[in-house]
């Protein structure tokens, strides 16, 4: 049985650390890396009452990824899987701007999410608040694919995320991206 207090993984240095649960972009190690070097697993993770979404921020196609980007709403009986990152706080402020807070493409929030074996853990994490709904690039759904089969999500949640319809981009994302793509692509085969 599962306890009602929430665990905190952040060890004892915990002033200097943050938990982020992330869903989209950021499952994949190499991708939370490239701004957060600090970033470690610290495990799989279910957050309860809510459903993954894709759109556009303010109803702008993302520069980034060149179609819609992950977030998350609440969706009563819904369940969006994820990793818990634990990070120095040091890197908050690369957190925030990778997300776009200062521009108002998200804004963090708290969230209680769950491990595997029913454990709490109250972690950061992002939602768009102002978007319309979009489909996500090929490139940006094969990151989120990419990192969840990477770090074990449930098999039923990953062929919910390969069965995401993405939408028609044919051209390139940026540079450090593509190199990531094409780095997992060449160890996987």
């Amino acid at each position: 049985m599962a306890s009602s207090g929430s665990e905190d993984p952040r060890g004892p240095e915990e002033e200097k650390s943050v938990v982020y649960f992330a869903y989209g972009s950021n499952l994949l190690t190499e991708r939370i890396h490239l701004r957060n070097p600090s970033a470690e697993f610290c495990c799989v993770a279910r957050l309860q009452d809510f459903k993954l979404d894709f759109g556009n921020p303010q109803g702008k196609t993302s520069e980034t990824w060149h179609g819609g980007i992950a977030t998350i709403f609440h969706s009563p009986g819904d369940e969006v899987w994820g990793i818990v990152w634990k990070m120095n706080k040091s890197n908050l402020s690369s957190l925030d701007k990778q997300e776009g807070v200062n521009n108002g493409t998200y804004a963090p929030m708290e969230v209680d999410v769950y491990t595997q074996e029913g454990k709490k853990i109250t972690c950061r994490c992002y939602q768009m608040k102002n978007y319309e709904s979009a489909p996500p690039s090929p490139q940006y759904k094969k990151v989120i694919c990419m990192g969840a089969k990477e770090n074990g999500l449930p098999l039923e949640y990953q062929k919910k995320l390969n069965a995401i319809e993405p939408n028609d981009y044919r051209g390139r994302v940026s540079e450090e991206i593509e190199d990531i793509i094409k780095s997992k692509e060449t160890k996987t085969h």
